[in-house]
Formats: C-alpha cells, structure tokens, sequence
C-alpha cells in the first residue's frame, strides 16, 4: 500500500525550464507526505471567452477623460452579482438610475476590462495545489464567477488530472471524472451517436499541460476590437510559455454567446495559433431578442419559465432596464450590443406587426406586415417609423452630444455601420477549420425566433393593411411596455411585443444556434440549458472536455 499523501501548491515553472515547489517544515510526528505534480513540458493552454455582459468593467484609469461622466479612475462601472442576496441589492441599486446615469455609466469608449471580479474556489481546490493567487494571474477575475465558475474549475482540475495512482496497487488508473465523460449518454449531448474517447486518446490527453485563461473584454465595444484584445492574449501567452523553455505552439478557444463572434474574427486573423474552438450557444446569425430589448426594454418573464425564473427574470430587468428609455440610451450607439442584431444571414422576415380580431369569443390574430425586406441595416438605421429600433428622442438623456441631432444621428450611423461590416465582411460565413458547436433548441426555454408587435384591432370599419400600418405615426409610448401609434390620423392603437414564441436556450432562438451547420466538425442541439448558466450544466462540462481531447488528437 502507498504512504498516505497531501497535495501542496502546484510547481512554478521556471525560466530554464524547469519546476520549483515551496512548502513548510512539520512537525515529525505528521507521516503524511508532501506531493508536488509535475506537470509536462508539452503545454496547450485553454482560453474562455465569455458572453456579453460577462465581463466586469470599470472605468479607464484617466481623470481628464472622466470627468464628465461622474466616474472616478479604476471605478466598478459593471460587476454582474454573484449570489441571490448580491443579485437582489444589484437590482435594488440598478432600479434608482436613471438614463442619464446609465448613459454616463456604460459609456464604451469611458470603460476597460476589470480583474478584480470575484473568484470563489471551493475548498476541494486545495487538493489539487490550486490557489486562487495563480489563477488571478491567469485572469479569471476579468468574468462573472456565477457564470462561468464551474468551467474554468471544472476544465482546470478535470483536463490535467486524466490518470491517478491507485492507493492499493499503486498503478496508474483513470480519474473518476473522465470515466464520467466516457459514460456520458449521447443523447444528453442532442446526438445519437459519438465517437467516444478511448484509453489511447486519453493517454496522449495526458502529455500535454492545460493551463486554464480567460479572456475578458470591453462588450459595449465592437466584437472586432475585443477580437483584437484576444489575439493578444493568445499571442502573449504562447509566448510566456517559450520563454519559460516549455514546447507551446496552439491554444484551445472556449467561448459562450458573444465571446464566440469575438473568437470566430480572432481566429480567421490567426488560424495557426489556435489548435480549435469550442463555440457554446452562439447567436451565430444574431437574435431577435436584441431588438426587442433595445425597442421594448428587457422582457420580465417567459412563457416556459417557473415562478423562480420569472423572478430572476424580474430582477434581471431591473439591472439591465425594463424599458427602451433605458435600455436605449446605452445599447443604440454601442457597436458591441448591435453586433447581437440578426445579421443578413438570419431567416426573413423575423419582425412582423400583427392584428388581433375577436371571432366567435376567439382572438384571431393576422401578420399583416412583415420585415425586414432586403438588407436588414436598414431596418436599423431606420429613424423615423414607428417600429423603428433606435427612438433618436430617447438615445441621448445625458446630453452627451450637446442636443446636437445631427451629431446624434450620425453616431447612432456609425453604430449600425459597424454592426454591418462586421457581419458581413470580418466575419460572414468563416468558421475556424477545427470548431465544434453546441447550441439549446428546447420548448423549456422559449426564446425569440421573431418578434411580433401586437394590437386590438378595435372594429368599427377600421381597415388596415400593409401600407397604412407602415405609415402610421408613433404617438407615445405606454406606461409598461408598448408605442402608441395613430393609423391615417384618426385610428389610435396600442401595440405590444409578443411573447417568445420558438425553442431555443431563453436567449438564442434555435434558427441562430444552428447557423453554424454544415460548416463545423460537429454541431450538438442539447436541451434542458440556459443561455446565461449553460456552462454550470454538468453534461455541457462532460461534452466540453470531450470535445479538448478530440482536439488533442490533432497535435503532431
């Protein structure tokens, strides 16, 4: 039998190559010994990129460029709540700003990246030499723990602890944790079918280090400038590993939602670097539900939700903005968020203006409008109808452009601009040739496949059509959520956004989860997950190391 053990801090690499471990003197009568792993010298590190809104963000270190805005340097502008109780007081905090604060406060071009997050490793973190020190420096502190905790723990401890010793017979035996992984059911990955990993495979896993980073960056920015912040991350990684003597060519991407648009226009600058992608529920071509919060506010339930979703939903709303006036004013000129609008590649039309005629005690709706026709940028730069996304009288509560509209107007250009050419010319259709996808499609989680914009139609002899409903006139917007909206100057009408109406993961309808067939390794559909919690599903954890080893498999 094997002298018992108890694991110390994990080596520190050196400059000439090799490992150094620090420990304490103890007393004689502890028996137990000290066990320093060594890791190989062979490394691949893993980067996570998160979704929008993931990233903590404070303000830039610069009094002159702050001082209007009411910030102080290094300031927290953007902490996501860790926890029930930090949830409820974020909400309660959120709820008293205004527009005008939340314009100052989620200014792109007034913000950086923030490491200061929270990092919570459980006490289990101890047994395998994992202090929080080393994975500060390795920047998980840039993302929201709640979310993506579990991953960047889980892939950590379960990608560099593939074979154990056992305490009987003292030979090599495979880890708990990946015999879960090769057990795990094809069908709880939406497949009916999968190469499973063998001994062999895991056995040439086990030569390589997997150093787990993240990558934060700025989402109210463009995707293309975080894209930018992201090569760097990997270049200077590669390259902290080289000088430090160890053999590091390739990095593995884990992205979730926005982080996968980020990474797609990284990888097509630097394909070489990047052995694969591991995209999780990426709005590949958009989704509606980003008109719907810009134009509507954020919506405060879901038809599939149980009463403790609609309540965090409630809350959510409360931090993020329940109405356009303030959601508007910080999402219409941000070229981050409009990235998030279905691009020219979405299915058509996804935003229809709807009628509501009572038949025999039946409402009986009819679509009567149906858009975008064409190019949907124009949709977006559109002003001046009443469905229009962008409301130029709500964009600007913090006088940030002196009252100035033409200036306004051209920033809100510039905005949609940029969301366009990153659609169509940085990213289109590319795919990193080594990428898997998975992506929700379940009726639990209804998401916005369309959106409707809904009225009574009030009879009378009223007649509407496609034209005239086109051309009517907004008049005001209702006291919760809605625009009034006045047909040929006598008939007044309130309309109001649908309910989610497809299957998908809350956030990302399936029409978008899916765009990546046919032009990925493989695409997974997985039910039963959340947009925001998707990486603390235990089967997306099981899958997402699957899918590490597969891409091992590609290293010479």
């Amino acid at each position: 039998m094997a002298d018992p053990t108890r694991p110390l801090p994990n080596l520190v690499p050196q400059p000439d190559g090799s490992w150094t471990g620090r420990t304490v003197l103890t007393p004689t009568a502890l028996k137990t010994r000290g066990l320093f792993t060594m890791p190989p010298s062979k490394v691949v590190p893993v980067i996570v990129v998160p979704g929008i809104m993931g990233t903590n963000l404070r303000a830039v270190d610069d009094t002159k460029v702050l001082a209007e805005q009411g910030l102080k340097p290094r300031e927290e502008a953007w902490r996501p709540p860790n926890g029930s109780v930090a949830g409820i007081n974020a909400a309660r905090m959120w709820r008293k700003r205004d527009p005008s604060t939340r314009q100052r406060l989620l200014d792109a071009g007034m913000l950086e990246v923030d490491d200061r997050g929270d990092i919570s490793l459980p006490l289990e973190a101890r047994n395998y030499g994992m202090l929080e020190k080393e994975v500060r420096e390795r920047y998980w502190g840039e993302v929201h723990w709640d979310s993506y905790g579990d991953l960047l723990y889980g892939l950590e401890v379960g990608l560099n602890h593939t074979f154990e010793l056992d305490p009987l017979d003292n030979v090599p035996v495979l880890c708990k944790h990946w015999k879960k992984v090769m057990a795990c059911e094809p069908a709880s990955w939406g497949v009916r079918s999968i190469e499973k990993i063998t001994q062999k495979e895991l056995e040439k896993h086990a030569g390589y280090y997997y150093p787990v980073y993240v990558c934060g960056y700025n989402w109210l920015d463009s995707c293309e400038k975080s894209a930018v912040r992201l090569r760097r991350r990997i270049e200077s990684t590669i390259a902290s590993w080289r000088q430090l003597k160890r053999e590091c060519n390739k990095v593995i991407i884990v992205t979730h939602s926005m982080g996968g648009l980020v990474a797609r226009a990284c990888a097509k600058q630097i394909p070489d670097q990047i052995l694969g992608v591991i995209h999780g529920v990426m709005p590949a071509l958009g989704a509606p539900v980003c008109y719907r919060r810009i134009a509507c506010g954020t919506e405060r339930w879901s038809p599939s939700n149980d009463a403790t979703a609609n309540l965090k939903a409630d809350f959510a709303a409360d931090i993020l903005g329940g109405k356009p006036e303030l959601t508007m004013p910080v999402m219409a000129t941000a070229p981050g968020p409009l990235q998030l609008l279905p691009n020219h590649l979405y299915p058509q039309p996804w935003l229809h203006v709807c009628m509501l005629s009572r038949v025999n005690n039946k409402d009986v709706p009819r679509d009567i409008v149906h858009l975008p026709v064409g190019n949907p940028y124009d949709l977006y730069r559109d002003t001046q109808s009443w469905y229009r996304l962008i409301d130029l009288q709500l964009v600007d509560p913090a006088k940030k452009f002196g009252g100035d509209k033409r200036k306004l107007a051209h920033a809100v250009q510039l905005a949609v601009d940029s969301a366009e050419n990153f659609h169509r010319d940085v990213l289109d259709t590319y795919y990193h040739p080594n990428t898997y996808a998975f992506y929700g499609a379940d009726t639990q989680h209804m998401s916005f496949g369309a959106v409707r914009w809904v009225a009574r139609d009030p009879g009378a002899g009223a007649v509407f059509t496609e034209a005239n409903l086109r051309k009517a006139a907004l008049t005001g917007y209702r006291e919760t959520v809605g625009r009034r909206v006045k047909v040929e100057d006598k008939t007044a009408l309130e309309f109001v956004p649908a309910r989610q109406d497809v299957g998908g993961d809350g956030t990302v309808p399936l029409q978008s989860g899916s765009g990546p067939r046919g032009k990925v390794q493989q695409l997974f559909e997985i039910r039963g997950v959340d947009h925001q919690d998707v990486f603390n599903n235990e089967a997306v954890l099981l899958l997402t190391q699957h899918l590490v080893v597969k891409l091992t498999q590609k290293l010479p």
